[in-house]
């Protein structure tokens, strides 16, 4: 069970310290938003790395920081300048959790775009985790038509699965399969293999679908 797009924490999984350490923590950051750049780092070792039970790709560590972001007492700017803080300074795996919070804190806070320099940032990486928890819901509904269709041409090149980004049904357009149609036709000239991600896009459209099998030879 999820609540705002982000997972309930059985309390079976957190030891007394831990539940203690959560609710101590939450309570520090409604009263002072600047206590979460302590708060943040410390969660994977006050509350455990492990999985979360019935929450596939969520770790304990991922679910205690984005209850911490849900705890804190902004909104809009103001949020996504936190946000910022805690994403720059932070490592792998609390960059991870600010990313994935993004809906929630979308839902709850009203960040509006100001989520959106952190999206941006994680896109510019190659590390694959990165780039698949920028590609959430949030950034579905904020990235522009061109950055969207960039962010999901960059996925297919360093192996996101396009099944997980969010939005794809809806935002998918020609472009996008012009797009993915120039790619698998360089890949297919450098004598390599087409992902088998980008088939489902190109048959939404016979003409690129056409243009691409006529390089191939026979049909898919």
């Amino acid at each position: 069970m999820t609540t705002s797009n982000v997972p309930e924490i059985p309390l079976t999984v957190l030891t007394d310290e831990g539940a203690r350490w959560l609710e101590t923590a939450m309570e520090r950051v409604r009263a002072d938003a600047g206590a979460l750049t302590a708060l943040f780092p410390a969660a994977g070792r006050a509350c455990g790395r492990g999985p979360v039970p019935g929450e596939p790709g969520w770790t304990l560590d991922e679910a205690v920081r984005a209850r911490l972001l849900l705890a804190l007492p902004q909104t809009g700017a103001e949020l996504g300048e936190t946000l910022f803080e805690l994403y720059a300074h932070g490592d792998a795996a609390e960059r991870l959790a600010v990313l994935r919070s993004l809906p929630a804190l979308e839902d709850g806070g009203g960040l509006g775009d100001a989520g959106l320099p952190l999206v941006r940032d994680a896109l510019r990486t190659n590390d694959a985790r990165l780039v698949q928890a920028a590609m959430g819901p949030y950034a579905a509904d904020h990235l522009s038509d061109h950055a969207y269709r960039q962010a999901v041409l960059k996925c297919v090149f360093i192996g996101v699965p396009l099944a997980a980004v969010a939005g794809l049904d809806r935002r998918s357009d020609e472009e996008m399969a012009r797009m993915m149609a120039d790619f698998a036709e360089e890949r297919l000239l450098a004598g390599r293999k087409v992902p088998p991600d980008v088939w489902p896009v190109l048959e939404l459209h016979p003409t690129l679908l056409t243009r691409i099998h006529a390089l191939i030879g026979e049909e898919r």
